[in-house]
């Protein structure tokens, strides 16, 4: 029976997750410095608060982990150079990716009315790359921004796969879970590796950088991760990918509220095909 509980769980992560551009944009660290840095954290925050990722390590979990730390450092840098509305809607263009990439990597047919739900999101997609986004003290570099924020698309479709691949050889919900966290985890600890030989020498870092860098290790991501992993257990996959949609939407929001960051009248626009098809496509699927 699912709890009122079970959402609010799913809702909180969701919610913790949407302040991850907000963050990023607010500590005056650079990129690399903030990629490395906040997967250390959330790694070593991962490992601490869910045993269940501790365990069970495979080649595949490093497989699925590479592709993961792949979409951290994406989404940090292009979070640098873009608005935060564009970073994170590119990135929820994996869909598009997915179903593209499925039938090769996973075996799985793709159906007739998927095909304008692909569509769909290459056409809000394309409406990001259209005209010059004006640079701006939080966006000093929108078209390069844009470009990594596909690219972040690109590998959290990876990511989605290669965690569904890890579930295949699980047997119950709960291992699959387990592996799946593993994988997280992982893939946390490949993308502060990767990108520190990049952050360093970081220096001095003020209180508030260091305030912003475990927020996002800490809450933003591990405390994220544990909320949903205890709120999926009864809540159907349907409504979990639809409560999840609160990210994008918040996004844009909080970086409205802490740095005034406005994306353009297309980005938005673009921003609302690709929520708006994924969640009529979760919805006809289910």
């Amino acid at each position: 029976m699912v709890r009122t509980t079970d959402r609010l769980l799913i809702l909180a992560a969701a919610l913790l997750f949407s302040t991850g551009g907000a963050a990023v944009k607010l500590c005056s660290l650079e990129s690399w410095q903030v990629a490395s840095l906040r997967s250390g954290i959330a790694a070593a925050a991962l490992l601490v608060f869910l045993p269940s990722a501790r365990r069970g390590w495979t080649w595949r979990t490093w497989m699925v982990g590479i592709a993961y730390a792949a979409t951290m450092i994406l989404y940090v840098l292009a979070n640098k150079l873009t608005t935060a509305a564009n970073a994170i809607f590119l990135q929820s263009t994996a869909p598009l990716y997915i179903l593209l990439l499925s039938p090769l990597l996973l075996h799985e047919k793709v159906r007739r009315r998927q095909v304008a739900f692909m569509g769909a999101l290459a056409g809000g997609m394309a409406l990001f790359f259209i005209g010059a986004q004006p640079a701006s003290a939080t966006a000093p570099d929108p078209a390069h921004g844009n470009i990594l924020g596909a690219a972040a698309g690109l590998s959290w479709a990876l990511s989605i796969i290669g965690l569904r691949w890890l579930g295949r050889d699980q047997r119950g919900e709960k291992a699959a879970g387990s592996a799946a966290l593993a994988a997280v985890a992982c893939g946390n600890l490949i993308a502060f590796l990767i990108a520190l030989p990049m952050a360093l020498p970081i220096g001095v870092i003020s209180p508030l950088d260091w305030v912003t860098v475990v927020y996002l290790g800490v809450f933003q991501i591990a405390l994220a991760y544990v909320f949903l992993a205890r709120g999926v257990r009864r809540v159907g996959a349907l409504e979990v990918s639809l409560l999840l949609l609160l990210e994008p939407v918040l996004n844009p929001v909080w970086a409205l509220i802490v740095h005034g960051e406005r994306p353009t009248v297309w980005a938005i626009f673009g921003g609302a095909v690709i929520v708006g098809a994924t969640a009529i496509n979760t919805w006809r699927s289910s």
